[in-house]
């Protein structure tokens, strides 16, 4: 029999049960509603089939859009637990840190803190490098000392796999649940969860406190049942907190206006400005695969990213690459290895890495240089681009870094993300956040 705990704030299909319950602590409801039709799980409305179903034997209209975390059909029953919750222990939210917080973080820490006891919602808007992360500690720490569970979630598995280690490093008696595909947390209950915003799917008003990493990543910010779930999961009564490093020009102009309650970090914590992207024209890189401005620039580096914006661009110049430094190696979305080549790269085993965007955030590398061939290409985005800088000069001790955008011609996406980062680095001076 599963810990009943496990059960606490989730909703779940019988086949996601790991041992089936007594049923007098849940509650029951079809897993799609009655015409109009839409999935109860994700939200969907639209993106519905039919099919017959071997379950029950009927013609079934099932949901396409969450089908990946399994399928919700008109047979389908979701159960949700409504018995006690667990209580947590009284050293749930002993804060486990020595370090200290910059006038900017101090001040968004604060305003996180407040919104948490107002149960309302805060965005931060902190340039890439800033420690959003450790602005969330203090508002944390007291939500679990008052027994509120608390869920940090992010669109990528990758971010949920560099957070989990840092949230337990500082609450190490309220070890974290990650939860992502394939997690072996997938079956553990804890009042602090960091989690992919897929997996909050399955929950339902389980969270006092919400805070969304990454809000404008991809697929987040384009996926409508991703935000769908991330309200689903929340309490009724609960605080919500966004953080991200580039907000959707809408944003923006809410938190310019007054309208939106944010807080703006323009600099990062040790107080030296953000590297600035320099562009280097490279001619037709789709043609040369490696053009040799990028050959020269790899040459010269110890330790880098070089980010392509195709798989199969990548691929035909990693040989290339390899006539340099036979360790250089390239990871993408459905690398088998991604994991593991992001770990060989943080050690130092990978001195070079070419990447898709799937490291364009939440990813840290010390020391690390940043290009990107194509940088003219519709996938590098303002955003994207904004994102792939801030992987330069994030460490204390290599406070700078080398960033070229090696293009075919220069788009407004690219030059609009140079102007951005400058604004910030005037900002960050302006305010005194800056030695330099």
């Amino acid at each position: 029999m599963t810990n009943a705990f496990f059960f606490s704030g989730r909703e779940l299909t019988d086949e996601e049960i790991p041992s089936f319950p007594d049923l007098h602590h849940f509650t029951v409801r079809p897993g799609l509603s009655d015409p109009p039709q839409h999935c109860h799980r994700c939200g969907n409305t639209s993106n519905l089939s039919s099919h017959p179903c071997v379950r029950c034997g009927k013609r079934c209209t099932y949901c396409r859009n969450c089908i990946e975390m399994g399928k919700i059909s008109s047979c389908t029953t979701l159960y949700r637990w409504i018995g006690p919750e667990p209580a947590h222990s009284k050293r749930a939210g002993m804060l486990h840190w020595s370090g200290t917080l910059s006038a900017g973080q101090k001040m968004a820490s604060d305003n996180v803190l407040l919104a948490i006891q107002n149960r309302s919602e805060h965005t931060v808007w902190a340039v890439a490098g800033a420690g959003k992360t450790e602005v969330l500690f203090a508002g944390i720490a007291a939500a679990l000392s008052n027994g509120k569970r608390v869920c940090i979630a992010a669109p990528r598995a990758d971010v949920v796999r560099e957070l989990a280690p840092r949230f337990e490093k500082v609450f190490p008696d309220t070890p974290p649940a990650a939860l992502y595909g394939g997690s072996p947390d997938r079956n553990t209950y804890s009042p602090l969860v960091v989690s992919t915003t897929h997996q909050l799917f399955r929950f339902y008003e389980a969270f006092d406190v919400m805070i969304v990493d990454e809000v404008d990543a991809f697929p987040y910010t384009f996926d409508q049942s991703l935000q769908y779930a991330v309200q689903k999961a929340r309490k009724k009564e609960s605080a919500l907190i966004y953080l991200t490093a580039t907000p959707e020009p809408a944003w923006q102009a809410e938190i310019q206006a007054g309208s939106r309650d944010a807080t703006l970090i323009p600099a990062r914590y040790h107080r030296q400005p953000l590297p600035v992207p320099k562009m280097a024209w490279c001619g037709n890189w789709k043609k040369s695969i490696v053009p040799v401005p990028v050959l020269k620039w790899v040459k010269e580096k110890e330790k880098a990213l070089v980010f392509y914006p195709h798989i199969d661009t990548m691929d035909k110049a990693l040989p290339i690459f390899k006539e340099i430094n036979l360790r250089i190696e390239s990871v993408h979305a459905a690398d088998p290895l991604r994991k593991e080549k992001v770990e060989a790269m943080r050690r130092g085993d990978i001195p070079i890495l070419l990447t898709t965007t799937i490291l364009e955030r939440g990813v840290t590398f010390p020391g690390v240089d940043v290009a990107v061939v194509g940088s003219e290409d519709r996938v590098f985005t303002e955003s994207a681009l904004i994102q792939i800088a801030g992987r330069a000069g994030r460490s204390i001790n290599y406070p700078t870094g080398d960033i070229s955008f090696f293009h075919y011609g220069k788009t407004e996406a690219m030059v609009r993300a140079v102007k951005q980062i400058n604004e910030m680095n005037a900002l960050g001076k302006e305010r005194g956040l800056l030695d330099s």
